[in-house]
């Protein structure tokens, strides 16, 4: 075979290649979303309780990338110091690629991506980002994808990702798990209000009548409008007693597309429209 004929047959070689996996447009085709479980149904979705060494915490939010689906809990269910040892770049954790019990699932998810460790990892120095860069995220078992919904217990949403922060006063709404609560979900959705952002945006200071107690670490706060805006971290003595910090989620998930292999990882909406309801201030 001539060097002609070689050189046709393998250009014709490549070309079939990158019909098949790239289409004729050239551009590789977006993965499919995943189909969520119908919200009466699902057993996996944010505030089911994790496990991580046998250290309970909420969960947050539900991610995608491509056809994979995660669960977001705090970086600190995963810490081995103490309760105080709140400085992510200083404080110890468990390994990425822990398994994590997640209720509500047949298999245990495997936590791929904590802030703690990948801030220790970059030397990072930002005071701010130490303090309250508190992220880690689970990978589900493919065989529970069927088994999730986004939704966020009790109000519905999220409807997207707060980018502004709260202002002093703002209206905000959780849904804690805590075991402690021996089962009574009636205590578990909470409304409050912000007491305004420090950390140069990194921390929301939200204070609600039922404060975040040891379980609920690492649950999911939404502002007016439903949009994620924090991770419940840590409980507060100032200015408000039992007040509790939640970590800005945008800034969570920015450093974390920065420096991570999820660099493409996506909030999931709810299936369910936010719709605040009449409870108390703070139950």
């Amino acid at each position: 075979m001539s060097f002609k004929h070689r050189l046709f047959r393998s250009a014709a070689i490549v070309a079939t290649l990158a019909t098949m996996f790239l289409g004729t447009s050239g551009y590789v085709p977006a993965a499919a979303a995943p189909t969520w479980a119908p919200l009466a149904t699902a057993t996996v979705h944010p505030g089911v309780q994790t496990f991580t060494n046998g250290a309970q915490c909420t969960a947050n939010f539900v991610f995608t990338q491509g056809t994979q689906v995660f669960i977001g809990q705090a970086a600190h269910c995963s810490g081995t110091g103490s309760s105080t040892d709140t400085n992510g770049c200083l404080a110890q954790s468990l390994p990425v690629g822990t398994p994590v019990e997640v209720t509500g699932a047949s298999q245990p998810g495997v936590m791929v991506y904590n802030s703690w460790i990948t801030m220790q990892a970059l030397h990072e120095a930002d005071a701010d980002t130490c303090a309250y860069n508190d992220l880690a995220i689970i990978e589900l078992n493919a065989a529970d994808y069927a088994s999730v919904n986004p939704t966020i217990p009790h109000w519905g949403g999220p409807t997207g990702i707060n980018t502004t922060g709260l202002a002093l006063g703002n209206r905000v709404y959780s849904y804690g798990n805590s075991e402690l609560r021996l089962g009574l979900t009636q205590l578990s959705p909470k409304t409050g209000v912000s007491l305004g952002d420090d950390g140069n945006g990194w921390s929301h200071g939200v204070a609600t009548v039922s404060p975040g107690i040891p379980g609920d670490s690492g649950s999911a706060f939404l502002d007016p409008s439903g949009r994620a805006v924090g991770v419940l971290s840590t409980l507060e003595i100032a200015p408000v007693p039992t007040s509790n910090n939640a970590g800005d989620i945008s800034r969570e998930l920015t450093y974390l597309r920065a420096h991570s292999s999820l660099s493409s990882l996506q909030l999931a909406l709810g299936t369910v429209a936010f719709t605040p309801s009449a409870l108390p201030l703070g139950v």
